[in-house]
């Protein structure tokens, strides 16, 4: 059944016109799901991780902005945020002050050419479902092409698999649905197979910079892009200090039985070990997703190993419509770009400052980006305000404020001011006037119905 299942995908992505290499990868990672794989990480085959600090590094002498002279800006941009209620693609969401994450990584990118000499090429990795609305966003910057080489290159899809049967999945009510991207894993493979990689050395060009757009702490950086192009390494990660928002996320280890640094994501970790992926005092660094690798040797392996990096599996099981729990059960195979780490000999992991990681992944780190903890400086550099130390804990009730339009509702006038705030806990639904301020360590309760924080509050305490 299952051969049968592989053959049926593989015309399937053919007749896509799917790169013939991503179906190569994509049938490499069916043989590890049909053979039984999980792609899971048992603590038990891991050792927490130590790392160098950015802030103790020297940088070499010369020119400190030589690093990003050669470096290339690319911007993982496939997502729609659905776990947010978006139904576009989420750079489009607006962050703060009329601008969305794509306006502001645009105006990062032309900041940082102006001010540091460097051609600094913005690409973005879109999906199909994301590429059509980016495109016609960035017309409005007639100054971010760089002569030679494009704007955005396209993410490779597959077929979500039935469940029960390994086979393509069929959805007649919406065949959108029985495609998925390959995780951004696949960025690796997109990249050679559209012949972006050879394009970008034949350019001049000697590393990348990659991460996500929902990350706006990435700003091109010449510190970093001169410690990485100094250090001889093919491959970087850059990470930060877990904090007790990253409990469940994933983090970086040691594979006990060769050595090699491995990242391993919240889905590779076993029931049973959740309460060590929990352990900040153990597993002390989580990834930024903000990665780095030289062009030259990225080719180089993927030649060695026609194409395939041979990535560890992450398998997800979903329905085929995420809005209908009722529809058929699929599988999803993905792979993460940072496991690429374990991939090359002399990969190495930067500690960096927490500014650079900023992601918005629920409306909970919305509202700390919108709030007046943060201040844009220069074009579009986000900072915490002056007194902040730290941004606040924010667990919004889910049932509530977990999608954009509902949070949008619930703060008709503005969030509240969160300068002053450690936590802010919300449970129930409320709705906030203007110029609430929160202080310290705040909850709000359920109040058994709609309840309404009149304008001018301050809430501290319960």
């Amino acid at each position: 059944m299952s051969d049968h299942g592989l053959q049926q995908a593989r015309d399937k992505m053919e007749a896509a016109g799917v790169d013939p290499v991503a179906i190569d990868v994509f049938a490499h990672y069916y043989r590890l799901v049909e053979s039984g794989e999980t792609g899971m990480v048992p603590e038990s085959t891991i050792e927490p991780v130590e790392m160098p600090s950015l802030a103790d590094v020297e940088p070499p002498s010369g020119d400190p902005h030589e690093g990003l002279r050669g470096t290339v800006v690319i911007k993982l941009n496939g997502g729609l945020g659905t776990s947010m209620g978006l139904d576009r693609a989420k750079s489009l969401l607006e962050v703060r002050d009329g601008l969305s994450f794509l306006d502001l990584i645009v105006r990062q990118v032309l900041w940082a050419r102006k001010s540091y000499d460097a051609p600094l090429p913005l690409i973005f990795m879109n999906s199909f479902r994301t590429r059509e609305d980016t495109l016609a966003v960035l017309e409005s910057y007639p100054d971010l092409r760089v002569e030679g080489l494009p704007l955005d290159f396209l993410q490779n899809k597959e077929p979500k698999l039935r469940a029960d049967d390994l086979t393509p999945v069929e959805w007649d009510a919406d065949p959108d649905l029985e495609w998925c991207p390959p995780g951004h894993g696949d960025i690796y493979t997109a990249l050679r197979g559209t012949g972006l990689l050879q394009r970008l050395i034949d350019e001049g060009y000697t590393q990348a910079f990659v991460s996500n757009s929902d990350n706006l702490g990435a700003v091109p950086n010449p510190r970093v892009a001169e410690w990485f192009a100094s250090s001889g390494a093919p491959f970087a990660i850059e990470a930060v200090r877990r904090t007790p928002s990253d409990r469940k996320g994933g983090h970086f280890a040691r594979r006990r039985s060769d050595g090699r640094i491995v990242l391993r994501e919240t889905a590779q970790t076993l029931e049973e070990d959740k309460e060590a992926l929990a352990d900040l005092s153990r597993h002390k660094f989580a990834s930024t997703n903000n990665l780095w690798f030289n062009l030259e040797a990225m080719r180089e392996t993927l030649d060695e190993r026609d194409g395939i990096l041979g990535l560890a599996m992450i398998k997800n099981t979903k329905t085929v419509d995420p809005a209908d729990p009722g529809s058929p059960e699929v599988i999803q195979i993905e792979t993460a770009m940072g496991a690429a780490i374990e991939v090359f000999e002399g990969a190495q992991l930067i500690e960096v400052f927490r500014d650079r990681f900023l992601p918005v992944k629920t409306t909970n780190d919305l509202l700390v980006l919108r709030s007046d903890c943060y201040r844009l400086e220069g074009d579009a550099e986000l900072h915490l305000e002056d007194g902040v130390d730290t941004a606040p804990f924010v667990d919004l009730d889910a049932a509530h404020y977990k999608l954009v339009d509902d949070f949008d509702q619930r703060f008709p006038q503005g969030v509240p001011s969160l300068k002053q705030a450690t936590s802010f806990v919300v449970h129930g639904e409320w709705t906030f006037d203007a110029d609430v301020t929160v202080r310290g360590d705040a909850v709000v309760e359920e109040a058994g119905a709609p309840g309404r924080i009149p304008a001018g509050s301050v809430i501290g305490g319960r």
